[in-house]
């Protein structure tokens, strides 16, 4: 089940003007991480503002592909906020959808804003620590396709570590 806040102002005056968004935001994070703190949070804060705002509530069951509206929210969303967290490339899911939002970004304009949560942007941007840790497990018995699939997510988390963000870190 997803979230979204209605919208009774628009977030910026083409929001509301402009058919192809949908939604003004849209929300990604490794759910186990932060979905009952930070994501929670700003969530609240961002419905409070009147934002459009899709957040995925499902946790998706291990081996299941990214669902096909979830690219669509994607794809339909002004601005994309990254919530990289210590697990966020632990999950495929998170990573599809990193892949998709930096698309989006290149071909529609989307804006991508990065929240670096108890991570550094180089850990995101060179997949060291936590990162490297994940991508030596995903990388383990890997076939071609997984392999292509590996390289994207490593190009996506180079250009989204670049991207100018937010690095929040213990107090």
């Amino acid at each position: 089940m997803a979230s979204s806040s209605d919208s009774k102002r628009p977030f910026c005056s083409s929001s509301s003007s402009n058919s192809k968004w949908r939604y003004d935001v849209f929300l990604s994070f490794r759910g186990e991480d932060t979905r009952n703190n930070f994501t929670s949070h700003l969530y609240k804060d961002l419905d409070k503002a009147n934002i459009k705002t899709f957040k995925d509530d499902e946790e998706l069951r291990k081996g299941e592909e990214i669902a096909p509206e979830l690219l669509k929210a994607i794809e339909e969303s002004r601005i994309a906020i990254i919530v990289f967290s210590k697990t966020y490339a632990h999950s495929k899911w998170c990573l599809d959808e990193l892949v998709k939002i930096m698309e989006c970004q290149k071909e529609k304009g989307q804006i991508v804003y990065p929240v670096f949560y108890h991570v550094r942007p180089c850990e995101v941007r060179n997949q060291y620590g936590t990162y490297g840790e994940e991508f030596k497990k995903h990388e383990s018995n890997a076939d071609e396709e997984k392999k292509k699939k590996i390289e994207e997510w490593r190009t996506a988390l180079r250009k989204a570590g670049d991207l100018s963000g937010f690095s929040l870190r213990d107090r």
